[in-house]
């Protein structure tokens, strides 16, 4: 068996490191603040991405790196460049595979729907551009590299705009506000989801510098919104969505940007990662029982 390093201790590190545990692998998780941790055959090492030579001493001896690291939402511009080029130079330094955990924003407001993996990246916004600049680093590494990108989290633990905006008003069975055209369907991608991605990712024997998407399901918001209330046996009194003035007005500020996402439909063509690499996405239903895995 071979030994990877996770980089990133969140939801999906922690399950790509249990997934590449229970093969057989010798796993080391690493994080800033790794916690407790119980999985089979990982390693929990905390560490900062940003310490290149820290990081390429724990990583001594690895086949594969996991990018799965975050930085503070509203510092992606400034704090995620330290960590990718941490682990661009760890990976380098070691000669490892760097399989990066990315997302849709580089592919900008202008691209049509759905969403390939081939398209260019036309970021337009900052948020875009910080993930656009973290991945033509990554591919332009001395390793091979791919990115696995992710559409809006679903899944125990997960944050994401749904979570934070609209997940805790249905919960407690208030009137539920979000953001954009509620109707338009939108994918959504399951954590757990995202970690066989990339595990399956890590094993691709064809060419690398180049992208997957984790397979989605499409729901718009709000039968998402109805879903959730029906597995909770809640009524789902009013739905909504926020103005632009009452999203400045409530702090939203870094969601504003990003709100074109929910705007009009995002689909997410997954056939690459269905065909070449044997992952499909999870059910809808399964999705939303682990994201409410502490409520029902």
């Amino acid at each position: 068996m071979s030994f990877h390093v996770v980089v990133g201790a969140g939801p999906v590190g922690r399950e790509t490191a249990r997934l590449l545990g229970e093969e057989g692998h010798d796993v080391v998780l690493t994080s800033r603040s790794v916690g407790s941790n119980a999985l089979q055959n990982v390693r929990a090492i905390q560490a900062d991405a940003t310490d290149a030579s820290e990081l390429s001493r724990i990583c001594r001896g690895a086949d594969a790196i996991f990018m799965c690291a975050m930085a503070t939402y509203h510092r992606w511009p400034t704090d995620f460049f330290p960590i990718i080029d941490g682990t661009v130079r760890a990976a380098e330094a070691v000669d490892a595979k760097l399989i990066v955990l990315g997302n849709l924003y580089g592919y900008g407001e202008n691209t049509d729907s759905p969403l390939r993996p081939d398209m260019p990246l036309d970021p337009t916004s900052k948020k875009g551009t910080a993930r656009t600049i973290m991945w033509q680093r990554a591919v332009g590494a001395s390793v091979p590299a791919i990115e696995v990108r992710s559409s809006d989290y679903l899944g125990h633990g997960a944050i994401s705009y749904f979570s934070l905006v609209a997940l805790p008003s249905i919960i407690e069975g208030k009137p539920t506000a979000f953001i954009g055209d509620l109707d338009a369907t939108h994918a959504w991608t399951f954590t757990k989801d995202v970690a066989r991605t990339l595990v399956a990712a890590s094993c691709y024997t064809g060419q690398w510098g180049r992208a997957f998407h984790v397979p989605s399901r499409h729901a718009s918001p709000r039968e998402l919104i109805r879903k959730i209330a029906e597995m909770l046996g809640r009524e789902v009194s009013e739905t909504r969505s926020y103005s632009v003035p009452e999203m400045e007005a409530l702090g939203m500020h870094e969601l504003i940007e990003m709100s074109y996402l929910f705007e009009s439909p995002l689909l997410v063509d997954s056939s690459d990662s269905e065909a070449l690499l044997g992952v499909k996405a999870s059910s809808l239903e399964e999705m939303i029982a682990d994201t409410l895995r502490d409520h029902l």
